[in-house]
């Protein structure tokens, strides 16, 4: 149950096609509908704008097949992180025209395609960084932004970033993913004005410590505006900038 579809909802039981039982039959599964071994939220579209994501990873096929029924019940979107090619095909059981990407392990439906609203950048550091930087932008896609992808941009080549200032300046929001020592977010965030997001990735040889080299060198930027989610979390930088894009667009403050 999202906010279109509850004012559908209302507007048809103020117009007498549906009557008030069926109404409540419909809202009587809120705030969660429980399927034994998940408790689906089937309102947080209502309270955070946006449906429960699947969190596939240590879920089993037919569960989050049965996730996936219960929320497209009740939204036109979805989205599931960590999925697996065996996750994807659960999902196109009850979805057909789910979609897959496998390098960034989404799986994602859109039923009410509209263009999106303002910009999302999206930068990373190497191609190894590409998939984490993948999961950011679709998840900032699917919650209805633009997005523009620039990758390959890290600090061991500058010029390359230097190049894409201007388009990056045009963001609403700036994801920043990066594997190694992490510098590259320090570095956009010395170069705009906007809020920047930056995504520790585990890519690094052995100081890098699976991650935790470049989580502390964003820790301790000194470039202000910057903040950190955790380590190859590119769904909840996505996820934070898309929110902060809706925000600033809703405001009309936000850059077109």
């Amino acid at each position: 149950m999202d906010r279109s579809r509850l004012l559908q909802l209302l507007q048809t039981v103020r117009g007498g096609t549906t009557s008030v039982e069926a109404a409540l039959a419909e809202l009587a599964e809120l705030p969660f509908a429980d399927l034994g071994f998940a408790r689906v939220d089937t309102h947080r579209a209502l309270r955070c704008g946006f449906p429960e994501v699947i969190f596939c990873q240590g879920k089993r096929p037919a569960q989050i097949r049965e996730i996936a029924a219960k929320l497209l019940a009740g939204s036109p979107r979805l989205l599931a992180t960590r999925a697996s090619p065996e996750a994807f095909e659960a999902i196109r059981e009850v979805a057909p025209d789910a979609s897959f990407a496998e390098d960034a392990r989404v799986v994602f439906v859109v039923r009410d395609p509209a263009e999106g609203a303002g910009l999302v950048a999206v930068l990373c550091a190497g191609t190894a960084d590409v998939p984490v930087a993948e999961e950011a932008r679709i998840t900032a896609e699917v919650l209805g932004a633009k997005t523009s992808a620039i990758y390959d941009c890290g600090v061991a080549g500058l010029h390359r970033l230097l190049a894409e200032q201007r388009n990056i300046s045009k963001a609403n929001a700036i994801v920043v993913v990066a594997g190694m020592e992490g510098a590259l977010a320090s570095v956009v965030g010395g170069m705009v004005d906007r809020p920047v997001i930056a995504v520790p990735t585990s890519i690094g040889y052995g100081a890098a410590f699976g991650g935790l080299a470049p989580l502390l060198t964003m820790l301790n930027t000194c470039s202000a505006g910057v903040t950190v989610v955790n380590i190859d979390n590119g769904f909840g930088a996505g996820f934070a900038a898309a929110r902060i894009n809706r925000l600033l667009v809703a405001a009309g403050g936000g850059r077109p």
